[in-house]
């Protein structure tokens, strides 16, 4: 299995060629022959457009050659048709060469868009495939701005590729054909050599300036990552009064973004430059041999146009193609670092005989389980418990000592090291996730909710429900009446991460969500111990209700919640060291009488200190 690729490793020298190869699948879409159509019907009027382009400065040619005094070959009447014939059919080529570019544009576009809309649609699904070590060691600013930069420049790449860089590329060659077969070869050498000094120098400058480009991208992620990261915890900013140190941090890395772009801009000053230093030589070279060719009566007044018309007509886009090939080739760099995500194997995947998970009771056995995030620390230790069907087992013990980490292999969002989990008999880690994760509802202890409305957000547990079922959801989790009484109801927005809700009103609808999602194993991970007493009990009192005949598995601070457990486990230092129901344990006086009374005696103090303050 291939390890996540750190995206600052990706090396501007690795085959671009390769990159755009990936691309074609997307462009011949397999089974849709009429986007096929549309793209060779886009590569013929491509042709067309080049061509007629090509052949407009002969009629422009024509035209001077008859208005040039002692070219006339008869009376009047011929001098007045024949010019009026090559200038109107000059403007009709013109025209022609202009729709038929359109028109391209045009055919091409549905093309186009549907294979940006795949390839976003395969990162977004790739994205979600991948493992939670994955997403937990990213920042996410940083990695939506790397695929939002690949995104952007696989539409660029694929304008103009196709539509700047291969029509100039046609338009080169005839042009040179031309100058060869009508004026010579000294004056296709001349061109050709000047189109070759042309491109070297643009890619030999560009290579060297993107160092420049790729600091000054660098130095942009780092910035727009802080900025999400301080904007994210906006709470805590507020906590501390750090506003002037987050505005602090933000301005250092725009300053550096600053520097880089600076560096970046002189670069392109000097590509600039010398680019059209090169363009002028050849345009004073050519011309001065054609000028010649005309005292010496070789080559027309309307020759001598001609070759103008044709250089200019050649290095018009040459003098694009500057721009065009830097930004190809910073387009494929952020291609090549979205392809590195794309590329990145999830650290958890499916086996490939993997079935779905069939569940009679959903009981739940830990078996041997140990586990590590990192090979130099294990986590658990020979972990071994059961739930039974239908029963409840609660986990509780320090901070640190592998409670969650348990709530997290039972999703299998992480693989195990030895040992195995079971439900109903079967290896988690020989069904496939979705199966799983679909058979568990969970009510974390930070509940995160879309920044959409609640009927949204309760939806969310099962997105087909009908209204009737939200509210029905919404009802058993105990908040169904806090809605109805808010001025837009279920259509209230609840705000970035839920931030106008309470931890309360969050937490009952992270109830109504898992009610709705009806699973056959319940989790509460934590999900009152960021509550005041008197919301942990009204809670509480909801998670008994759905928690009936469900196995439920509760990972617990607060000792309180867990008295009517089946069976209690506590933990310290990833090992099962007591374990029983509440009466149990309090008679053994172990660890978990001693935390017990360490809570009692802090949930008097707050209470004394309470009635104190009610009574001033």
């Amino acid at each position: 299995m291939r390890p996540a690729k750190d995206l600052s490793e990706i090396s501007d020298d690795q085959n671009h060629w390769a990159t755009v190869k990936r691309l074609l699948p997307y462009l011949w879409a397999p089974g849709r022959w009429d986007l096929r159509f549309r793209f060779i019907a886009a590569m013929t009027l491509l042709v067309l457009a080049k061509s007629i382009g090509v052949y407009v400065p002969f009629l422009f040619k024509d035209a001077v050659d008859v208005i040039t005094p002692g070219l006339r070959t008869s009376g009047a009447d011929m001098i007045a048709v024949v010019p009026v014939a090559l200038i109107i059919g000059y403007g009709v080529a013109r025209v022609l060469n202009l729709l038929f570019g359109e028109l391209r544009d045009a055919v091409f576009v549905k093309v186009g868009q549907h294979a940006l809309r795949q390839i976003a649609l395969n990162t977004f699904r790739h994205l979600h495939k991948l493992s939670l070590r994955f997403h937990m060691e990213r920042k996410t600013g940083g990695l939506s701005r790397v695929i939002e930069r690949g995104t952007r420049g696989i539409d660029f790449l694929l304008r103009f590729m196709l539509f700047n860089i291969m029509p100039t590329l046609l338009e080169i060659f005839l042009i040179s054909s031309i100058f060869w077969v009508k004026f010579g070869f000294v004056y296709a050498a001349v061109t050709f050599t000047c189109l070759v000094s042309y491109i070297y120098f643009t890619a030999t400058v560009t290579d060297w300036r993107l160092k420049f480009r790729r600091e000054m991208n660098d130095q942009d992620t780092k910035a727009n990552s802080k900025a999400v990261d301080s904007l994210l915890n906006f709470e805590t900013v507020k906590y501390f009064t750090n506003e002037d140190y987050e505005s602090t941090r933000y301005d250092v890395a725009l300053a550096s973004y600053e520097s880089a772009a600076v560096r970046s801009q002189l670069s392109l000053t000097l590509l600039n430059v010398g680019q059209g230093i090169i363009v002028s030589l050849g345009l004073v070279i050519v011309l001065w041999m054609a000028a010649q060719g005309v005292i010496d009566g070789r080559f027309t007044i309307g020759e001598f146009v001609l070759v103008n018309s044709l250089l200019l007509q050649i290095y018009m886009p040459l003098n694009f193609l500057g721009f065009v090939y830097r930004e190809i080739k910073q387009s494929l760099t952020d291609m090549e670092k979205m392809f590195a995500v794309i590329d990145t194997n999830p650290d958890v995947d499916d086996k490939e005989d993997a079935e779905k998970l069939v569940i009679e009771g959903g009981a739940i056995v830990f078996k041997d389980v140990c586990f590590e995030y990192n090979p130099d620390r294990r986590i658990l230790h020979g972990i071994n418990f059961e739930v039974a069907a239908g029963t409840t087992t609660a986990i509780v013990g320090a901070s640190g000592a592998g409670k969650s980490t348990i709530s997290r292999i039972l999703f299998r969002f992480y693989d195990i090291a030895s040992g195995e989990v079971l439900i109903d008999g079967q290896d988690t880690a020989s069904v496939t996730q979705q199966s799983l994760r679909e058979q568990i509802g969970v009510v974390p202890q930070d509940t995160v909710l879309f920044n959409d409305t609640l009927l949204y957000n309760i939806r969310y547990g099962r997105p087909e429900a009908t209204d009737d079922e939200v509210k029905a959801a919404a009802g058993l989790a105990q908040i169904h009446d806090f809605v109805a009484k808010l001025p837009d109801g279920y259509e209230t927005q609840v705000g970035e991460r839920g931030l106008k809700l309470s931890g309360g009103e969050k937490q009952r609808v992270a109830i109504a969500r898992t009610i709705l999602k009806n699973p056959a194993i319940l989790l509460l991970d934590e999900a009152t111990s960021a509550l005041d007493s008197h919301t942990e009990q009204e809670i509480q009192s909801a998670f008994e209700e759905i928690s009936a005949g469900r196995t439920t598995l509760v990972i617990a601070h607060r000792l309180s919640t867990v008295v009517k457990a089946d069976e209690i486990l506590v933990m310290d230092d990833g090992h099962i060291i007591e374990r029983g129901t509440h009466d149990a344990l309090i008679a053994m006086g172990g660890a978990y009488h001693a935390m017990w009374q360490r809570q009692r005696e802090v949930s008097e103090a707050e209470e004394k200190l309470v009635e104190l303050l009610e009574t001033l």
